[in-house]
C-alpha cells in the first residue's frame, strides 16, 4: 500500500536505525549512486567484507545478497540493522525509539490499522514495500530495442553482438534486468571467500560462486565484483577477456575470450547504453534527506 511505501521510505533514510543514530540505510544504498555507495566495501561500524549491490529491481530478485543467503526482501531488513560491524542497533531498542515519535506512531497506525505497534514484522513490510519501489529507468538500450535506430552508437550495436556472442556475457546476464539471478565462481576470490559455497560446504560448483548482479545503471557503480575489487568497466572486461583462475569450482562459462581491443571498446560503448535518466523521484530522495 502506499501508506506502507511512506513509511518505508521514512524508515530507509532514518539515522534511528544505527546505534549511533548517525547511519541509516541510505549511507550504503545512496539514490545519487544507482542505490550503491561507490566504495569498493561498504563500512559500517567497522568495514565490511563486501560491496554494497544497488537495490535497483529487487522486487524481481528471488534470493538476496551476494551469497544469496537471505530468501526475501523482508528477511533482509535486519541483519545490517543489528550487526554490530554495521549498523549496530539492538532490535528492542529501536522499536521503543520509534513507539515515542507521534509522527511515526502515526505513519505505523495508517500503514498497519489493525497492528500500529512499531515491531519487527511492520517495519520488514514497511521497508520491502519501499524497495520494491526502486526500478532502474529506462535507457537508451531500451529505446533501441524498441525501434529508435539512433538511439545508440554502431559501436554499441557491435557491442550487443558481442555480448550475446563472442562473450557469451548474457548466458548469466539475460533477460531485461541482464541478470538470471543465479550464482557462479568467475575465477577470483580466493582464500576463505567462498561466497555461496559457505551455505553449501559439500559442493564444488558453489564454492567461491557469488550472484550475478544486474547491469542496469553499470557504468555508474564503479567499483565492481563482490569485493570491489575491479575499478573500472574496462578492467572487468579485461578479467573475463583472462578467464581467471582455473580450478574445480569456476563456471565452465568463464574461459580466455581473446577479445581484440576494438571489441572491448564496443563492449563498453553497449554497456554504457544500460544507464537511465536520473529520474525526479531520486532527485527529490537527496534534496530532502
Amino acid at each position: 500500500s502506499k501508506a506502507k511505501e511512506e513509511l518505508g521510505r521514512m524508515l530507509f533514510f532514518e539515522p534511528l536505525l544505527s546505534g549511533g543514530a548517525t547511519r541509516s540505510c541510505a549511507s550504503c544504498h545512496n539514490p545519487g549512486l544507482s542505490w550503491g555507495d561507490g566504495l569498493a566495501r561498504a563500512i559500517g561500524e567497522k568495514p565490511l567484507p563486501l560491496r554494497s549491490p544497488t537495490l535497483y529491481n529487487m522486487a524481481w530478485s528471488q534470493i538476496l545478497g551476494w551469497d544469496g543467503k537471505f530468501r526475501s526482501l523482508e528477511s533482509v531488513t535486519f541483519a545490517p540493522i543489528t550487526s554490530p560491524a554495521n549498523m549496530n542497533r539492538r532490535e528492542e531498542d529501536l522499536l521503543g525509539a520509534l513507539a515515542v515519535i507521534p509522527g511515526y506512531r502515526q505513519l505505523f497506525a495508517r500503514a498497519f490499522p489493525d497492528d500500529p505497534r512499531p515491531n519487527r514484522e511492520n517495519i520488514e513490510a514497511a521497508l520491502a514495500t519501499f524497495e520494491r519501489t526502486l526500478v532502474s529507468a529506462a535507457t537508451p538500450f531500451d529505446r533501441w530495442i524498441e525501434g529508435d535506430e539512433t538511439a545508440i552508437s554502431e559501436a554499441a550495436k557491435r557491442g550487443f553482438d558481442i555480448f550475446n556472442g563472442k562473450a557469451e556475457c548474457a548466458e548469466c546476464h539475460k533477460g531485461w534486468n541482464f541478470t538470471d539471478g543465479s550464482f557462479h565462481d568467475i575465477g577470483t576470490a580466493t582464500g576463505d571467500d567462498i561466497g555461496r559455497g559457505r551455505l553449501f560446504p559439500t559442493s564444488v560448483k558453489l564454492r567461491y560462486a557469488f550472484k550475478v548482479p544486474t547491469l542496469r545503471d553499470v557504468s555508474r557503480r564503479a567499483p565492481y565484483m563482490h569485493d570491489g575489487s575491479e575499478p573500472t568497466l574496462e578492467a572487468v572486461i579485461d578479467l573475463y577477456d583472462r578467464g581467471g583462475i582455473d580450478r574445480p569450482s569456476r563456471s565452465e562459462l568463464i574461459k580466455p575470450l581473446r577479445l581484440s581491443l576494438q571489441e572491448k571498446a564496443d563492449l563498453i560503448a553497449f554497456l554504457t547504453t544500460l544507464t537511465g535518466e536520473r529520474s525526479e523521484e531520486h532527485t527529490s530522495e537527496l534534496q530532502s534527506h
